[in-house]
């Protein structure tokens, strides 16, 4: 039942997360908000919903190590699954601003992260407050400065939909993340006592693939039909904003305190450590692309991660 629970709660989470996209994306249209600012936040907060509902009812109902771990996790299997499995279907070309803003910015806020949670063992509302003011510094940032690099609405929600099926989308999607998320919660935590193994691994592992399905979805089928709008910084500014954002919010919300000593000592030097791996893979052996041998080195970094975390 526990697993049944789990997987559940995550179709229900992917379910939720895509209405919420739907429904918020028409909404901004009707209010006339501009395409980029809409691809910015609107897009960037309802694709990250699953991570954020899932990190903070976890934190809320006293499961630090999942709301943590579903983070680090996530981020993990961007870059090291989606990412490398996108790369064995083709190659993809690098931006002039991976190197100036997507990959710097991206450790800024996984060192900022790591050192706030080296420090005491915890995020505290503080140290949540200015995640989130750094977030939004890099937002501005991107909105006026660099419009090129911002996500563009997907095309199939620039039509305006009828009114009722706005409300029926956005009703719908809230209430499925949320329950989705609760459903989530006692399944992994239920599997995790059933197996006599940490909340942490659970979360870092299959809770945060699972939320991590739709960014996997988009990036594989973006590649098949060969549109190249797919690239390394978009999957950068997701692990940017799971970061700064969900963890920020969260630890606002509630302060999350780490229990399992591994999320420290382990967990978050391999997510620092793929997150570094990325810029030499672009410049060895020659710069500004990456092609399949890069995506087989950034899934046996992966693999290696999952079997050192349970075995």
């Amino acid at each position: 039942m526990d697993a049944l629970f789990l997987v559940l709660g995550l179709v229900l989470l992917i379910a939720g997360g895509d209405f919420l996209l739907k429904g918020s994306v028409d909404l901004s249209q009707r209010l006339s908000i501009p395409k980029i600012v809409v691809g910015m936040t609107v897009v960037s907060f309802a694709t990250s919903a699953p991570e954020l509902i899932v990190s903070l009812q976890s934190a809320i109902q006293g499961f630090p190590d999942l709301a943590l771990g579903n983070v680090v996790g996530s981020n993990l299997a961007n870059l090291g699954l989606i990412l490398g499995i996108t790369l064995l279907i083709g190659a993809l070309d690098i931006r002039r601003s991976f190197y100036f803003v997507d990959w710097p910015v991206m450790m800024l806020a996984s060192l900022l992260s790591y050192f706030f949670i080296l420090s005491d063992r915890m995020l505290t509302r503080t140290e949540g407050i200015i995640m989130v003011v750094v977030m939004f510094i890099f937002l501005i940032y991107l909105l006026r400065y660099q419009k090129p690099a911002v996500t563009e609405v997907p095309r199939e929600f620039v039509n305006i939909l009828p009114l009722y099926k706005t409300v029926f989308f956005l009703v719908v999607g809230g209430v499925a993340l949320w329950g989705g998320s609760e459903i989530l919660i006692s399944g992994a935590v239920g599997l995790a006592t059933h197996l006599n193994i940490s909340e942490r691994i659970i979360g870092i592992s299959l809770v945060s693939v699972g939320t991590s399905i739709p960014e996997l979805s988009a990036s594989v089928m973006a590649m098949i039909r060969q549109e190249k709008a797919i690239s390394v910084g978009n999957l950068i500014g997701s692990n940017i904003f799971n970061l700064l954002a969900v963890l920020g919010i969260t630890a606002i919300i509630h302060p999350i305190h780490v229990i399992d000593e591994h999320l420290v000592s382990s967990d978050l030097l391999w997510m620092l450590g793929i997150s570094f791996l990325v810029l030499p893979l672009v410049f060895i052996p020659k710069g500004q692309r990456l092609n399949w041998k890069d995506g087989l080195i950034l899934l046996a970094v992966y693999a290696t991660f999952l079997l050192t975390t349970f075995f």
